[in-house]
């Protein structure tokens, strides 16, 4: 009897929990809902009215795809270009901080060497730096570089520079990345079999060989979750592409720039902002699998 009273009250804990599940997923996706259905709608019908009016009344409403006309002209906003310039920046400001705190990450977890727990502390403490504080020191430094890059042979002009350019860009994204990188790869690389890495030791392989062949393929689920976390915060940047990758229009700041100075052209803004959901989407629900082993890694031996 009591056993059957608890596996009732059990299913009645279950049912609790994913009725609340499905309210907050609800409530969660309305915005998105309200995006999708401003977007095909006209301008005069989205002044008017709120988007739920055509949900519930949809076979009265002017739909339209002159919204998504507007973003993609090149006499207007050519989204399309800002769509690539985003791409541009956060394809290689991803794959820069994985690769090189991939290799921090192995040293601090395989190798030997003085001070490596203070090195480590040291790149921990960066952590809780916020970017905001040293915007103005990483300014002056690319001031700086560009000045000396203008001494250079054939620079005369200035004509090679970084700020404003796509390199001050991933230059930026992975310093400040770098730290969770190394702390989230070293504590999963932690969590691998040292048996394993003995024996490729024995049998002769160096450490370039065992990182190649035998971390990086163990890694993934690592190393996808930290992708992940990554490539959103930089796609949907607007500081950093706003103060250092200033020359390219980035979808963020095309985005802001739909809205005008009154407000005006909702329906082009939630057109804009649906074509800039589709990457971070597509990438989110495709590495989803590497996402939740990569998070879950360490937490049962």
């Amino acid at each position: 009897m009591k056993n059957n009273a608890f596996l009732t009250r059990l299913r009645g804990w279950r049912l609790g929990a994913t009725f609340t599940m499905l309210i907050v997923v609800i409530i969660w996706a309305l915005p998105t809902v309200g995006l999708l259905v401003t977007a095909f709608r006209n301008r005069d019908d989205s002044i008017a009215s709120g988007w739920w009016t055509a949900i519930l009344d949809p076979f009265h409403q002017h739909w339209s795809l002159q919204a998504f006309q507007t973003v993609f002209d090149p006499q207007y906003w050519n989204i399309g270009t800002s769509f690539f310039n985003t791409v541009a920046v956060a394809v290689p400001a991803t794959i820069l901080p994985i690769t090189f705190a991939a290799f921090a990450a192995y040293g601090f977890t395989f190798l030997n060497f003085k001070g490596k727990e203070a090195w480590f502390s040291l790149i921990i403490g960066l952590m809780v730096v916020p970017m905001q504080a040293a915007i103005v020191a990483v300014l002056q430094m690319f001031v700086g570089l560009d000045q000396w890059l203008a001494t250079l042979p054939g620079n005369e002009y200035g004509d090679f520079h970084l700020s404003g350019e796509y390199p001050a860009g991933w230059i930026v994204h992975s310093a400040f990345a770098m730290p969770l990188a190394v702390y989230i790869l070293r504590n999963y690389m932690m969590t691998l079999p040292s048996a394993l890495i003995e024996a490729a030791r024995i049998d002769g392989a160096s450490h370039f060989q065992i990182f190649w062949r035998l971390i990086i393929p163990m890694s993934v689920p690592a190393l996808a979750s930290f992708a992940i976390f990554q490539f959103l915060w930089v796609w949907n940047d607007y500081f950093v592409a706003f103060m250092f990758v200033g020359n390219h229009n980035v979808l963020t700041y095309t985005i802001l720039s739909m809205l005008g100075q009154h407000g005006e052209g909702w329906q082009v803004v939630m057109a804009g902002c649906l074509i800039s959901v589709i990457v971070p989407l597509t990438v989110f629900f495709g590495l989803q699998r590497y996402f939740v082993r990569g998070l879950t890694a360490g937490s049962v031996k």
